[in-house]
């Protein structure tokens, strides 16, 4: 990870970036600012950054850091992808002394079950335990 470090620092997050790139992905397509920004003050956060300080990896784990923690928002851009990056975030967040010992990590993905099923997640073992109030359309009325 030769020219790159990561932070869980809050003040080394650049919102503009996360925002950017969250707001045009297929999870969260035009979340607004404000409401993006709350997600993270409320999250534990990592970012990757390159040596001079731009931003260029970010993810989030939503947790009680006791029992329960949720991945979300994970994403390299597309420039600095195939060096390893998003394996080096994975390590450090499950690293994180807050994120030790606990019962349940979640996460969704569309397309990277490959990356997260070497750090050990799978597809939910009792599906039909879970459920979900989802509302896909919200940030299209904000």
């Amino acid at each position: 990870m030769e020219g790159y470090r990561i932070s869980s620092e809050y003040t080394d997050m650049d919102l503009s970036v996360i925002h950017e790139y969250i707001a045009n992905s297929y999870w969260a397509k035009n979340i607004p600012f404000e409401t993006m920004k709350k997600a993270v003050q409320n999250s534990l956060c990592f970012g990757v950054f390159t040596e001079s300080g731009d931003q260029i990896g970010f993810a989030r784990m939503v947790t009680d850091s006791a029992t329960f923690a949720y991945l979300a928002d994970v994403f390299i851009l597309d420039e600095h992808r195939g060096k390893g990056l998003s394996k080096r975030l994975m390590q450090q967040i499950l690293a994180h002394p807050q994120l030790q010992g606990l019962r349940r990590m979640a996460l969704a993905t569309r397309d990277a079950h490959g990356l997260y099923e070497q750090f050990g997640f799978k597809a939910l073992a009792s599906p039909d335990t879970f459920m979900e109030l989802h509302q896909p359309k919200v940030y299209e009325s904000a």
